[in-house]
């Protein structure tokens, strides 16, 4: 029975915490790096799990969205109580995402501060990683970009040669200032862009990869770029990275009222080209983003973002069947280095940041799928199991 269908058949183990840094498999978490500079043993698609790290059982979770909740964000009492969850979950690593603002889509430069000064937001940030990895918690830090005028930031185009420069020069200081708080802080993957299609699928990518060698020079650990998954096959940075990183809201079916097992095709023709572009590049792949919304049909359209959406039919199944579908194949993939769930937020408590049928799955039936691919056992783990394991110490959604 191979692990796909284990997993969807709820036959549950217990994996063990993906360690930091290049900490041999089944240490603890929660060390510095054990080397100035994190390079994987091989150049290889499988390069995560032969340096001797787990698969990446991820969660983000998001900044609170609004400074008029002070004292709730990264590095809180409210943050510890969403990193405790996580654990429970049986999450190894979280995400944290720092957001810049930028104006529109003319691209004119990055505010730093967002909600509070840069300054706040930094000390709040380096004290929220410190918490994760006092959990054993593995950290990715993501500097993200807000377009304040509400369109997507892969469309971020400067009109002039020298208004480019401009906009390279500004992102640039703004993601190096993150790289310094990732290597101060003893981050374990660093994401130096989110979705910047107009930048690195384009003939202006040699200065994003410039800024990659750059960040190396800050940064020494194994540093990520966070693609869209309908552009990461024309992403032409990928060979300055340690790991591939991708936005993973694949559609899983073309029109709605698809059955389980069409969404169930369409998962397995993500792991093809995950295993293909794998094989390409000979790097691991990471899912830095997979999350659907809470809502009939969510696997069709699942880049559709929750706050734009009306008369919204709740449908917890959906959700749970969406994220069945993609992940079940990927157990199997050694190539797979792992994903992070999109999202949770800082303040477990505030329902205000997302709509009642958006991308959470904290206390849905999708959180309990979450659970059992995190429970169970992984081709892209490095401490391998093999037979039948002890059942997971959570429930799970299958009996």
């Amino acid at each position: 029975m191979t692990r796909a269908r284990i997993f969807a058949a709820g036959v549950l183990v217990v994996a063990s915490l993906v360690v930091r840094g290049a900490s041999p498999a089944g240490a603890t978490g929660g060390a510095s790096r054990a080397t100035a500079s994190f390079a994987f043993p091989l150049h290889t698609a499988d390069g995560w799990r032969a340096s001797g790290q787990n698969a990446v059982r991820g969660i983000t979770i998001g900044p609170i969205e609004n400074g008029y909740h002070p004292g709730v964000g990264y590095g809180s009492a409210a943050y510890a109580r969403t990193l405790d969850e996580c654990v429970r979950t049986g999450a190894t690593w979280v995400a944290i995402t720092p957001f810049g603002r930028v104006a529109d889509l003319t691209g004119r430069g990055v505010d730093p501060s967002f909600e509070q000064p840069f300054a706040k937001n930094r000390e709040d940030v380096r004290r929220g990683i410190a918490m994760a990895h006092a959990r054993g918690l593995s950290v990715m830090l993501v500097p993200h970009l807000w377009v304040e005028s509400g369109e997507w930031r892969a469309k971020i185009d400067p009109p002039t040669d020298a208004a480019w420069e401009a906009w390279a020069r500004s992102y640039g200081a703004f993601v190096r200032g993150w790289a310094e708080v990732a290597e101060s802080a003893h981050v374990d993957l660093f994401s130096a862009g989110v979705e910047l299609r107009s930048w690195v699928t384009t003939p202006r990518a040699p200065s994003f990869a410039a800024l990659i060698r750059e960040l190396r020079g800050i940064y020494k650990g194994p540093i990520t770029y966070s693609a869209n998954w309908d552009d990461v096959e024309h992403t032409v940075v990928l060979g300055e990275l340690d790991v591939i990183g991708v936005n993973a809201f694949y559609p899983l079916a073309d029109k709605e009222g698809a059955p389980f097992d069409a969404l169930l095709d369409g998962g397995k023709k993500v792991q093809a080209r995950v295993r293909a572009l794998a094989e390409t590049w000979q790097k691991p792949i990471l899912f830095t983003e997979i999350g659907y919304t809470t809502r009939r049909d969510p696997a069709v359209r699942p880049w559709e973002w929750p706050d734009a959406m009306k008369d919204v039919r709740v449908d917890e199944v959906a959700q749970a069947d969406a994220y069945r579908a993609l992940v079940a194949p990927l157990l199997d993939e050694p190539r797979f280095m792992g994903f992070f769930v999109w999202r949770v937020y800082a303040d477990p408590d505030d329902v205000s940041q997302e709509a009642e049928w958006g991308f959470s799955p904290r206390g849905k039936l999708a959180e309990l799928v979450v659970r059992d691919a995190f429970a169970a056992s992984w081709a892209g783990d490095a401490a391998r199991r093999y037979g039948w394991a002890p059942a997971a110490r959570v429930p799970g959604l299958f009996p």
